[in-house]
C-alpha cells in the first residue's frame, strides 16, 4: 500500500513539473516581422491586474504586418473602444489559442467578414464567433495590421497565447525568444510592522530602506526590528533595446541562508487577477505611484503565484539575533539582481507608533455594509475590501465621500442618490460624477430606477451630482458643407461631449447608414468610401450623436461625388 502511494505521489510530482515545463518549443513563430523589442512583459504589475500578454513595439508606426503564429482558425473577433481594440483570436490544433491586440485592421478576407456584420447590424463595435471552417489562418500568413485602437497608449502589438481554459501563458515559454541581457533593477525596499509591539528603528511607521551599491551589491543600511515584521521592494526589469520599465519574472527572499519566499508568475487566471491589489502596496502607488511587491502573503492574498513559502513570507525578530536578509529579482532569461538587509534583533519599550484613525464606520471585510444618510445610500458588497478598515465617510455640500482612492476594493459598490426634490425638468439629465483630486468632474455610469440614480464602481473617492443639459459636439475635419469629394478616401468628423460622454452615434449617407469607425482616444469618426459605392452625383450626409443623458446633436451636410 505505501509503495502504491508513494509512486502515485511521484508520478503526481513528475507529471505536474513535466506540465509546467513540457510547452511546445517550436511550434509558434513570432506574430511580426520586425525584431521583438518588448514595451511590456508578461505578468508585469498593471492597476488591478496582471499584464496577460508581452506588448511588443512597432516602431512608433502603426499598419505592420502581424501573421498567424501557427495554423489554426480565427474563433473570435472583437471591435470594441477600448480594452484590446480590435483584436483576433486564433485557435490552433494543439489546443492553444493566440490572442493579437490594439489592431489597426484586420487582414482583407477577415476585414471583409467583420464589416459584413457590421453593415449588418448596423453597428461598429461586435463580438463575432466564426465557425472553425469560416476563417482559416496559415502559420506566417498576414492576418492583421499592428495599430493603437483600444486602451493602447501608443502603437505596439499586445500577443497572447492561452491554454484551452483560456488562461494566458507566458509567450515566453513557448521560444518566442526576447533578447535580454541586462539585470533587473531594485529601486527601492520598505519593511513594514506588524502588532503592537513589533517596530523597526524603534518605529512602527513604513520603513524605507536607504540602498547603496557595494561591490557590485545591492546592500541597505543595516536596520533594528523587533517583532513580527514584513519586507516589500520596488523592482523593474530592462529588456535590450528599450527604455521601459518591464516587469520581472521571479521574486524570492533568503533569511540566513533558507528560503522563505517565492512567487513566479507563468500564468494569470482572470478569475485572481484583481488579487494583484493583495501583492502590491495599493495605497502607496496611489500616494508616490511606486509599486512595492510585497514579499510575504497576507490573509485575503488568493494568488496561486507562490512556489515557496514560510509562514506566509513575514519574518519574527527576536531580541539579539541576527538575520542576513537576501531579496533576489529575476528576469526571464535568468539575469538577477540581489538586495541584502542586515537586521539586528533589538526589542525596545520605547516605541514611536503611528496613530490610527478611526472613524464612526468600521467595516468588516467578510461583511455586507451599508450607509444611509440623507438623500444617499452606498453599499459594499461582502468581500468587497481586502481587509477590515475605519471608513472615511462624510456628506455635504452636495459631495459624497468615500474614504479615499488609496484603499483597493474586489467588489463594485453601488452608490444612490434619491433625486425626488429636483425638478421635473432636470432627472432625466441628472448624472453621478466623480471628482479626481483636481477638482474634475467624470461621468459614472449611471442607471436610473423611480427617483433615483445609482451607479456601481470600484473605486473610492469623492462623487457628486451633476446636470448635462449640453448636447454632444459635431465638427467637419477634412471636408466642408456642399464640397466635391470624387478624390477623397476618407470622411472624417470630430465629436466631444462636455460631461457625460458619447453613448452612440449613427451615420447616413442618402439615408442608408454607414459604417463610421470611432477612435474616442482622438474624438474622431472616419467612414471609408471604399466600403461601398455611392450611386449619383449629389449626397447628403447626416450624423446623429446622442450622450449618456439623451442630449442629441444631429448634423447634416451635403457632398458630390462623380
Amino acid at each position: 500500500m505505501r509503495k502504491t502511494i508513494l509512486v502515485t505521489l511521484l508520478f503526481l510530482v513528475f507529471f505536474q513539473g513535466f506540465s509546467q515545463a513540457n510547452y511546445p518549443k517550436d511550434y509558434f513563430i513570432k506574430p511580426l516581422e520586425v525584431p521583438l523589442i518588448l514595451s511590456g512583459t508578461f505578468g508585469e504589475l498593471r492597476t488591478n491586474h496582471f499584464h496577460g500578454g508581452l506588448d511588443i513595439k512597432t516602431q512608433q508606426r502603426e499598419g505592420l504586418n502581424v501573421v498567424a503564429a501557427a495554423d489554426g482558425y480565427v474563433s473570435r473577433i472583437n471591435v470594441a473602444h477600448w480594452g484590446y481594440g480590435k483584436a483576433l483570436y486564433i485557435t490552433h490544433p494543439n489546443g492553444y489559442t493566440t490572442v493579437y491586440g490594439h489592431l489597426k485592421k484586420f487582414a482583407p478576407e477577415v476585414e471583409a467578414y467583420v464589416k459584413k456584420q457590421q453593415y449588418k447590424k448596423q453597428r461598429y463595435t461586435l463580438e463575432l464567433f466564426p465557425q472553425a471552417n469560416a476563417l482559416k489562418v496559415e502559420k506566417g500568413k498576414l492576418v492583421a495590421y499592428s495599430g493603437n485602437s483600444g486602451s493602447s497608449g501608443g502603437p505596439h502589438l499586445h500577443f497572447e497565447i492561452r491554454d484551452g481554459k483560456s488562461n494566458p501563458i507566458n509567450p515566453m515559454f513557448f521560444g518566442i525568444d526576447i533578447p535580454d541581457h541586462q539585470n533587473p533593477l531594485i529601486r527601492a525596499g520598505v519593511v513594514y510592522s506588524f502588532g503592537d509591539s513589533t517596530n523597526v528603528d524603534g518605529t512602527n511607521a513604513v520603513k524605507e530602506l536607504i540602498i547603496k551599491n557595494k561591490n557590485g551589491n545591492l546592500v541597505a543600511n543595516p536596520i533594528t526590528a523587533y517583532g513580527k515584521i514584513g519586507i516589500g521592494i520596488n523592482a523593474v526589469d530592462k529588456l535590450d533595446g528599450a527604455l521601459n520599465n518591464n516587469g520581472i519574472f521571479n521574486l524570492q527572499m533568503t533569511v540566513n541562508g533558507k528560503k522563505v519566499y517565492e512567487h513566479e508568475v507563468n500564468t494569470v487566471s482572470f478569475a485572481e487577477t484583481r488579487y494583484i491589489n493583495t501583492l502590491v502596496d495599493y495605497e502607496r502607488y496611489y500616494k508616490k505611484r511606486q509599486k512595492i511587491q510585497r514579499c510575504f502573503v497576507e490573509p485575503s492574498n488568493k494568488l496561486s503565484i507562490y512556489k515557496s513559502l514560510i509562514n506566509n513570507g513575514y519574518l519574527t525578530i527576536e531580541d539579539g539575533s541576527s538575520y542576513n536578509v537576501e531579496i533576489t529579482a529575476k528576469d526571464f532569461k535568468g539575469n538577477t539582481t540581489k538586495l541584502i538587509i542586515p537586521i539586528k534583533g533589538k526589542k525596545t519599550t520605547t516605541i514611536v507608533k503611528t496613530k490610527s484613525e478611526k472613524t464612526p464606520h468600521f467595516f468588516r471585510a467578510n461583511e455586507f455594509n451599508k450607509i444611509n444618510k440623507e438623500n444617499i445610500s452606498v453599499a459594499f458588497p461582502k468581500n468587497s475590501f481586502y481587509e477590515d478598515i475605519y471608513f472615511d465617510f462624510s456628506y455635504a455640500n452636495n459631495i459624497v465621500k468615500l474614504h479615499n482612492g488609496g484603499v483597493p476594493l474586489h467588489r463594485n459598490f453601488t452608490l444612490t442618490f434619491d433625486i425626488s426634490d429636483y425638478p421635473a425638468k432636470d432627472k432625466k439629465q441628472v448624472i453621478i460624477a466623480s471628482i479626481n483630486k483636481k477638482g474634475r468632474r467624470s461621468y459614472a455610469s449611471t442607471k436610473r430606477k423611480d427617483n433615483k440614480v445609482y451607479t456601481l464602481s470600484r473605486s473610492l473617492g469623492n462623487y457628486t451630482l451633476a446636470i448635462d443639459s449640453v448636447a454632444p459636439k459635431i465638427s467637419p475635419v477634412n471636408f466642408k458643407d456642399k464640397q466635391w469629394l470624387s478624390k477623397y478616401r476618407y470622411l472624417k468628423l470630430k465629436i466631444t461631449d462636455n460631461l457625460s460622454g458619447i453613448k452612440s452615434y449613427r451615420g447616413e449617407i442618402d439615408g442608408k447608414w454607414v459604417l463610421f469607425e470611432y477612435e474616442p482616444k482622438k474624438n474622431l469618426l472616419t467612414y471609408d468610401f471604399n466600403d461601398g459605392k455611392i450611386e449619383g452625383v449629389k449626397h447628403k450626409l447626416k450624423l446623429t450623436v446622442v450622450d449618456n443623458v439623451n442630449n442629441t446633436n444631429v448634423y447634416i451636410a451635403s457632398f458630390n461625388t462623380k
